[in-house]
């Protein structure tokens, strides 16, 4: 991985515009300055390449003759230097050698002869004598800035001026340029946050009413949708966001208002048609019940069809009082609220569904201390006895059923799990849902089963007590988890 993407990267919109922001004055600061680095280098140079030029071999010729003394930079008769500045560098080859090389002193007390090595002197032996500036580092002196004429007598006379004032210069350019940069890039920092941050507002806004949108609870129920984002500049591409994203709530507040009086609507008329379908079922089940304990001779068949409508009867109740029990939990109608110790409904519930189900092996793994939870204890034992006879109906004989109940910090877990075929995965995200069945893939011999409603009373009143049901299902393996609060 490169050190580049190791880097952070921004995370939002407002900080990928600042951290832009930010590079490309980075940048456009470094290029100027590097520029201005390049130009005031090279012009200082050429400078010394001129000032060169002005003085000419005048220095080294005196030595040359051997006539140089410590005061001949005042002016002497064999060569004018009297315009030598101190630190200029002189020196005369012969030959390829270097015969004499000496620095024009700031003082008449320091000695003018310097000491050259065997890199220095191959370095000057090196230097064309084309009367161009030439960069060269002497070890035992400094940088310099050398240029190389040919004599009269075929020697070669080299005249140099030190170059720190050049590198001191550019040095001190670099150190301001660092300096002022990088107080124009602090500045321009903070500024453009505050102009992103005043900038973006609006869409600031948007996101802050769309959060809110998205923790509400949609699914069912009445919804009160948050206040519109603000409106802004519509001509800006923040305020057709702004403009579009209210539209967009006005049409999912009208589609969520009449969906939820449809929904009063429909469990309205679910309650009221099982409040009314009460009664006939109850005249129709006594009716035939009277029929059937009618002293006379009743022919056969008469008597099969009185205890066929005798038993419909008495599963429409069952399904009509089911009905009546979800459109009571779903309009919020609050259930009792009572210590009710699972422990003790746990231990009837199996015993009950041992009596009815006699073929299916039934398990308990109860804890030693009794758990208890505040609830309404009969629509609680409802919820037992419609998963262990889910267990019991849709499951083939000789199926293992193990009923837990586990406390923990909180809740109490109650589970039912079976090692029968499982509910098929199709099946699995609607096996709450009213008039959910799989009875014939399930149990193949199963000739019957409820009107699907069991599991989603199972649901239902585990919500209306706070907690919630889970299904994890495979072949050989079907677990069903009911989390109550303690």
């Amino acid at each position: 991985m490169t050190l580049l993407g190791r880097l952070p990267r921004p995370r939002t919109l407002r900080a990928r515009l600042i951290a832009g922001l930010v590079v490309l004055l980075a940048i456009s600061c470094a290029a100027v300055g590097v520029a201005a680095v390049v130009e005031l280098n090279g012009f200082l140079t050429r400078r010394l390449d001129q000032q060169l030029q002005q003085a000419g071999p005048a220095f080294p010729q005196s030595l040359e003759h051997g006539t140089y003394k410590p005061s001949d930079h005042d002016g002497d008769e064999h060569g004018d230097t009297r315009r030598q500045a101190a630190g200029t560098f002189g020196a005369r080859l012969l030959n390829g050698q270097v015969t004499s090389a000496a620095v024009v002193p700031a003082s008449d007390r320091q000695d003018p002869a310097v000491t050259l090595t065997a890199a220095d002197r191959a370095a000057l032996a090196g230097l064309p004598a084309d009367g161009a500036g030439h960069s060269v580092c002497l070890s035992h002196v400094r940088d310099y800035r050398l240029m190389a004429w040919r004599g009269r007598d075929g020697d070669v006379l080299v005249t140099g001026l030190p170059t720190e004032p050049v590198r001191s210069a550019v040095t001190r350019l670099e150190l301001v340029a660092v300096i002022v940069f990088g107080l124009a890039l602090t500045v321009a920092g903070v500024a453009g946050a505050v102009w992103v941050r005043w900038s973006l507002r609006p869409l600031s806004r948007v996101a802050a009413t769309a959060t809110r949108v998205s923790e509400l609870p949609l699914a069912s129920g009445e919804v009160a949708l948050p206040p519109r984002a603000p409106d802004s500049d519509p001509r800006s591409e923040v305020g057709r966001v702004a403009a579009a994203f209210n539209r967009m709530l006005r049409h999912v507040e009208d589609a969520l208002t009449k969906r939820h009086a449809s929904e009063e609507r429909l469990r309205r008329f679910a309650a009221d048609a099982s409040h009314e379908l009460r009664t006939p079922v109850a005249s129709v089940r006594g009716h035939a019940e009277l029929a059937l304990l009618h002293p006379g001779p009743v022919p056969p068949e008469v008597t099969r069809a009185l205890e066929r409508i005798k038993a419909e009867s008495v599963r429409m109740g069952e399904m009509v009082d089911d009905l009546l029990l979800l459109a009571r939990l779903d309009a919020g109608r609050p259930l009792e609220r009572h210590p009710v110790d699972l422990t003790h409904l746990v231990l009837d519930a199996v015993t009950d569904a041992r009596a009815t189900g006699p073929d299916h092996r039934w398990t308990l793994d109860l804890p030693e201390d009794p758990v208890t939870v505040p609830g309404d204890a009969h629509r609680l034992q409802q919820v037992l006895a419609n998963l262990l006879a889910n267990a019991r109906l849709h499951t083939p004989v000789g199926t293992k059923v193990t009923v837990t109940l586990e406390p923990e910090p909180g809740a109490a877990i109650l589970s039912v799990h079976d090692d029968g075929p499982g509910v098929p995965e199709d099946v699995q995200p609607g096996v709450f849902e009213r008039f959910t069945r799989a009875d014939h893939r399930r149990r193949p011999d199963a000739s019957g089963g409820g009107a699907g409603l069991g599991l989603s009373i199972v649901a239902a009143v585990a919500e209306a007590h706070g907690g919630s049901v889970g299904l994890e299902s495979r072949p050989g393996s079907t677990t069903f988890t009911v989390r109550l609060p303690t």
